[in-house]
Parts: C-alpha cells; sequence; structure tokens
C-alpha cells in the first residue's frame, strides 16, 4: 500500500517536495515578514501617537505642520525599496517556473466534466488513461446512499488510476481541456495551471528523490455540477519501478491489441436417420 503524504501543517502553505514548491515558500515567508514589519511599525507608531498624545493629558494639535517634502520623500522611497526588495525574487520565481526546457518526460493532461486524461509521451510513449473519482466515493457521495463519507478512505481524493510519475525527474505537463476551463493543482507540488479548451498550457515538477509518495490534489476551477469531485492523485515512484510500471502497461496494451484467438469451427451435425419400409 502506497503511503500518503502530505507537507502542509494546515495553518500555512506547505513546504511541498519540489525545489519550485520550496522557492514558493520562502517567497511566501520573506513577503510575510517584511509585511509583519511594517506593520509593527506602522500600528505602533499609531498606538504609541494615540496614547502619548491624547487630549486627556492635555495635547493640543499642531495646526502649523500641513507639508513637509522631507517627509513625502521618506514615505515615497521607503515603499519603492520595499517593492523593489519583493519583486526581484518574485520575477525570478516566475521566470523559473515558466522554463520547460530540458523536461525528462512529458506528459498531456486533458480535463473533461468530471474526470483527468494523462497521455504519456517520451520514453512512456502509448501509455493512455483516464483518471476518474473512486468508486466508493461516488456511491457515498450519492443522495440518500447511506453511506457515512467518513468510513470512506480519502472520501473525494481518491481516484482509479492515479498518474504515475518518476522521482528525481523534470516533468512537463501539457494541459489542455476538451470542455471548459479545469486547473490541475497538487499543493505539494507548487503546481497549479488552468487548463483551456483550444490552449495549450505548460507546467513542470521535479521531485525530489526519497520523497516517493501518494500526493493529492483537485481540480481548482469551477468546471460545473461535478467539480467537487474531480480530484487528482499522483503517485510518485523511484525511477528504476516507474520504468517497471510503464513496461506492464505497454505489456498489457499490446496483449490488448492481440487479435482474437479463431473460435473453434463448428462440429457438423449428424445426419437425420433413414425411414426404413416396415416388411408386410
Amino acid at each position: 500500500m502506497r503511503v500518503t503524504t502530505n507537507t502542509s501543517n494546515g495553518y500555512n502553505l506547505p513546504t511541498g517536495v519540489t525545489d519550485l514548491a520550496r522557492d514558493m515558500y520562502g517567497l511566501h515567508m520573506e513577503v510575510f515578514w517584511i509585511c509583519v514589519g511594517i506593520a509593527v511599525v506602522v500600528f505602533g507608531a499609531m498606538i504609541y501617537t494615540l496614547v502619548k498624545f491624547r487630549h486627556s493629558q492635555g495635547a493640543v494639535a499642531d495646526t502649523s505642520m500641513l507639508h513637509s517634502t522631507k517627509v513625502e520623500i521618506i514615505w515615497t522611497i521607503i515603499p519603492v525599496i520595499i517593492l523593489v526588495v519583493m519583486a526581484v525574487p518574485a520575477a525570478e520565481l516566475i521566470l523559473k517556473q515558466e522554463d520547460t526546457r530540458n523536461s525528462q518526460l512529458s506528459i498531456r493532461v486533458t480535463g473533461y466534466q468530471w474526470k483527468w486524461e494523462y497521455a504519456y509521451m517520451d520514453a512512456a510513449e502509448g501509455v493512455d488513461f483516464f483518471s476518474t473519482l473512486a468508486r466508493d466515493s461516488n456511491f457515498a457521495r450519492q443522495l440518500n446512499s447511506g453511506i457515512d463519507p467518513n468510513t470512506v478512505p480519502n472520501y473525494l481524493l481518491e481516484v482509479d488510476h492515479p498518474l504515475v510519475i518518476p522521482s528525481g525527474t523534470k516533468v512537463r505537463l501539457l494541459l489542455t481541456s476538451q470542455d471548459v476551463i479545469h486547473a490541475w493543482w497538487v499543493p505539494d507540488f507548487g503546481a497549479k495551471r488552468a487548463a483551456i479548451p483550444g490552449f495549450v498550457n505548460e507546467l513542470w515538477f521535479r521531485v525530489d528523490p526519497g520523497k516517493e509518495g501518494i500526493y493529492r490534489g483537485q481540480c481548482a476551477a469551477l468546471c460545473g455540477r461535478d467539480h467537487g469531485f474531480m480530484p487528482i492523485v499522483v503517485d510518485v515512484r523511484t525511477p528504476d519501478d516507474f520504468k517497471k510500471w510503464v513496461d506492464a502497461q505497454k505489456a498489457a496494451i499490446k496483449q490488448a491489441a492481440l487479435p482474437a484467438p479463431a473460435a473453434p469451427a463448428p462440429v457438423a451435425a449428424a445426419p437425420p436417420p433413414t425411414a426404413q419400409a416396415l416388411p408386410n
């Protein structure tokens, strides 16, 4: 049984299992602490002013200070510096996200209402299957099913055929849709991109070696009635195990393509007995 892995603590972004996810988490925390620092300075100054110069202590408003060029320059330059400090790493990360060059495995992902199709390319060319909500979750979600969802493992987050990829490999997804706009999203990969009819989007990720396991996501676009029943499950395996899986899939495809054995020739029916004249 494959182990489900989750790097989120429920209160913050997941640290993830890819370099992109870690970069996103690092940028998020950098911006977060900058915002905390700004809040401390601004609200600290406000609270100090309210307490120090309150009317009950005899404070009188200074009506002579109507304009200060120095103050205006300061409160313009400081925000610009802060924005540059945040914008430079953000731009670098965006460029890194868009760099799909030198990918080692490409997979075409097509969204449908309400399932995913995965068509492998490169070394796994020919492997193609649909991934839909697992039957036990599908039965439990039906009105008056009588099934307690709490008894269903990974309720609404399990599929019949997960996407299988190797660890330590740069995987490129080519995303499109057959009907409406969908969005392929796995938080632990730091990967989210829209699947749009008539258009191909790209994203990539590389799962760290040693982080093999099951990772879950969902369609992140409101794609219709059953939007909430379109999970994504990715089974990350070692390169050797992935190769064995690909070989097994190709063998099964080859076996299914073989012509059915010829039916045995029908046995000829025995001739009916001939009538004989009775002696007088």
